[in-house]
């Protein structure tokens, strides 16, 4: 990658993610606790004549319409809240898997964002109106801190006290659409107050999984239904040593276990690869506050 304005693009985990209903318009409530992980994407924004993009990567080959990139969107809709045109050109290191659950268009898009925020300074009015409107996941990835997302996605809570955790992410190689996992949901409408209890902070990776025990994701049924083999990833994580707890992130497909040290994490996420040469394995960190 070429000199210019670096923003990493981290990965984002779901926790945990509860379905409240669909609006009328479509739309639907969630409420979701939100990590992001070490493991990123890469973005270079630098001034240009024109807006462009290049992308290089293991996943680039899956990014074949480059004029509806995320990035490129982001980029058109900061210029524009300026009044000009977007002559940047922008250098995306793919490392994430696509439509995987792990939100890297969205990681991206807020990566855009904040490397334009650096290049040209603050938009008028909110840049988190901005980010809405490129999809309900990118602002928190603005934030990359963990969060509690509610409403659809609008609405973000920083958790004040949240620890380093050491995990393994894992995905089959299958892509899952996230618009066919709500519709095999039905969610009805939204009905009641908010379920998902305000959790202030967390001391340790033993107070977490108590709560996420407690708190599942509403989407992992629906998404197995389409893509079986998402059950066989959260099995084999669940079967490696030292795993504490394994889950979907998001929509699927890619999924991920919790370990008490990176050793655990490093000795599960080479077993997985050596037994699936296929999936993309990765032991990672989730990042806790700073």
């Amino acid at each position: 990658m070429s000199a210019g304005i670096l923003e990493v693009a981290n990965a984002k985990i779901n926790l945990s993610l509860e379905v409240r209903g669909r609006e009328e318009s479509g739309y639907h409530q969630l409420e979701s606790l939100v990590v992001f992980a070490s493991v990123a994407d890469r973005v270079i924004c630098k001034e240009a004549d024109t807006l462009g993009l290049e992308i290089s990567g293991p996943f680039a080959s899956q990014l074949a319409n480059e004029d509806n990139n995320l990035i490129l969107k982001a980029a058109r809709a900061f210029a524009g809240a300026l009044g000009r045109d977007p002559t940047v050109r922008f250098e995306l290191e793919k490392n994430l898997p696509i439509a995987s659950g792990i939100g890297g268009g969205s990681a991206d898009a807020a990566a855009a964002l904040r490397a334009m925020m650096r290049l040209w300074g603050d938009p008028p009015g909110s840049i988190e109106g901005i980010a809405l409107q490129l999809g309900a996941d990118v602002p928190v990835c603005m934030r990359k801190r963990p969060s509690f997302m509610t409403g659809v996605g609008e609405s973000l809570r920083t958790i004040r006290r949240f620890p380093e955790i050491h995990a393994v992410l894992a995905n089959p190689g299958v892509s899952v659409s996230t618009a066919d996992v709500f519709r095999r949901l039905q969610a009805g409408p939204v009905e009641g107050p908010e379920r998902l209890p305000l959790l202030q902070g967390v001391e340790t990776l033993d107070r977490l999984v108590i709560w996420l025990e407690e708190n599942g994701n509403d989407l992992e049924a629906p998404a197995t239904a389409i893509e079986p083999v998402i059950k066989t990833v959260i099995n084999e994580l669940q079967e490696t040593d030292g795993c504490r707890l394994a889950r979907m992130s998001g929509s699927g497909a890619t999924c991920f276990a919790l370990y008490d040290n990176p050793f655990d994490s490093s000795e599960a996420a080479a077993a997985l690869k050596k037994k699936h040469n296929s999936w993309w394995v990765t032991a990672t960190k989730f990042l806790g506050t700073q």
